[in-house]
């Protein structure tokens, strides 16, 4: 059995996902910014490992942290907005730019020390391999 994180707003936050797509996007500064955008992570598993697929467009591999402290996966980061062309101008823009954080907890049977992570194609992979199932031997006990 699995025991999932109670988080205080979770309802609330799918209920206005559900309901308004555009009700999850953060407001926007005066100038154009972002405080903050979250990104989509997609988490499986497999017999040998957890993997997280998160999706990051136009965020370098540079420009991400990934730490893992007390049970808690935290992936972080910045999208930087591109330079503006003086003979450009921009008619909409949808995209969001700024410094992201995403936090998972992450099962106890995990191998810690063999954690991979890759970037390809605007997706951060990481692959965290399951630790072996430790069979306990029947010892016998000498009663005295």
């Amino acid at each position: 059995m699995n025991i999932t994180r109670w988080e205080a707003f979770r309802e609330m936050e799918e209920f206005l996902r559900d309901f308004a797509p555009s009700f999850n996007r953060p407001l926007r500064r005066v100038g154009g910014d972002v405080e903050n955008w979250r990104h989509v992570a997609d988490i499986s598993e497999t017999d040998k490992e957890y993997l997280i697929k998160a999706e990051l467009p136009e965020v370098r591999k540079e420009d991400v942290q990934i730490t893992l402290q007390a049970g808690v996966m935290t992936i972080s980061g910045e999208r930087k907005h591109e330079e503006e062309h003086e003979d450009a101008n921009e008619i909409r823009v949808e995209s969001f730019y700024g410094s992201f954080s995403r936090s998972f907890s992450i099962p106890e049977n995990v191998d810690a020390e063999n954690i991979k992570a890759e970037s390809r194609d605007g997706v951060l992979r990481i692959h965290i391999p399951k630790k072996e199932a430790q069979t306990s031997k029947a010892k016998s006990i000498q009663v005295q």
